[in-house]
């Protein structure tokens, strides 16, 4: 956040007039989502030729970190996550039988380069707004669908509310998480990484909100769960609800349903690179039993807060970020033959 503000403050001190500054903005941002754009079409069109595809999962990486309370290192997460996907030490077949080889399975649009535009000093309402858009192009090649990789969890409103207005109505939301990130504005910013889905439901852009894993949750949070009907299951009595959440059927009556996974979700033993360690979490099996048994229409989803910064040497938990990605890409995919 700094260094976008910096420079800006650069170039005010230039004495830049600002029609000028902010035509540059928006060349910078129409370049940036020219790139998604033309990726969307190439792989639209390639998915199509093929045939048999229903749905295809699309990654889109969201590199935004400054919105984090505590560290930044998420916003370098969509490389090292997309690297382990790839890594030779497994295959590339999930656990339900899909192939992430193939493209009606898996595509990419590549990453959108949050820290260049920040860096001509667009501020966050802008940016938010970015993100949505470049989430809407991906939308508008059929029959892609987006799961985005950050990024710390202020990009799911951005992404949540792009797929709600692009569907034209509300979706239902499975949101896995040691945290409800549901502050009205978290240390003042409204746009925090602990506020997304606050912003979420007073845009009324979810009708459901599921919250699994939490065990980090203080007044406020609960009372903004009040406030907004939102289904709040804490690790202290998962073991009470397991069978619930275990054969959750989400979606009926609205525009689908979408995916949210915190990767602090789980307890930090199978999970340390992550900002916030919350000790009592999911075991990776946990969220892959309700993943799996989920029954709806998945229209999106998200994985972020992986911190490669806090990571171990060999990088156990980006692969445990990559299998994420790879086991919500098969379960939103749908191809025929």
């Amino acid at each position: 956040m700094r260094r976008g503000i910096h420079y800006l403050r650069q170039l005010q001190a230039a004495n830049l007039p600002s029609d000028v500054i902010q035509q540059g903005q928006n060349r910078v941002i129409e370049a940036s989502l020219s790139l998604i754009r033309e990726q969307a079409k190439l792989k639209g069109q390639l998915v199509r030729a093929l045939g048999g595809s229903l749905a295809t999962t699309t990654l889109l990486g969201v590199p935004l970190g400054h919105n984090s309370s505590f560290l930044q290192g998420p916003a370098f997460a969509p490389p090292l996550v997309r690297e382990a996907m790839w890594c030779g030490s497994t295959n590339s077949t999930t656990e339900q039988g899909s192939d992430i080889k193939d493209p009606r399975v898996l595509s990419s649009v590549g990453d959108l380069p949050v820290q260049e535009i920040r860096d001509c000093g667009v501020d966050d309402d802008r940016l938010m707004n970015v993100v949505s858009e470049s989430v809407k192009l991906v939308m508008e090649e059929d029959p892609l669908r987006p799961l985005v990789i950050g990024g710390d969890h202020s990009i799911s409103y951005p992404v949540v509310r792009a797929i709600s207005e692009k569907l034209g109505g509300p979706i239902d939301i499975l949101h896995l998480d040691a945290h409800p990130d549901i502050y009205d504005a978290f240390e003042g910013n409204k746009y925090s990484h602990a506020s997304s889905f606050a912003r979420i439901m007073e845009g009324n852009y979810a009708r459901r909100l599921l919250q699994v894993g939490i065990r980090s949750i203080n007044y406020e949070g609960r009372e903004q769960g009040k406030r907004f009907g939102v289904e709040q299951y804490e690790m202290r009595t998962f073991s009470r609800d397991r069978q619930f959440l275990e054969n959750l059927k989400l979606g009926e009556g609205v525009k689908g349903v979408y995916i949210s996974i915190d990767v602090d979700c789980l307890d930090p033993a199978f999970a340390p690179g992550v900002s916030h360690f919350e000790s009592g979490g999911l075991s990776f099996r946990d969220v892959l039993n309700i993943l799996h048994n989920l029954q709806g229409n998945l229209v999106g989803a998200d994985v972020v807060e992986y911190n490669p910064q806090r990571d171990t040497a060999d990088w156990m938990t980006a692969m445990v970020a990559a299998k994420f990605v790879r086991e919500v890409a098969a379960k939103m995919s749908k191809v025929s033959s």
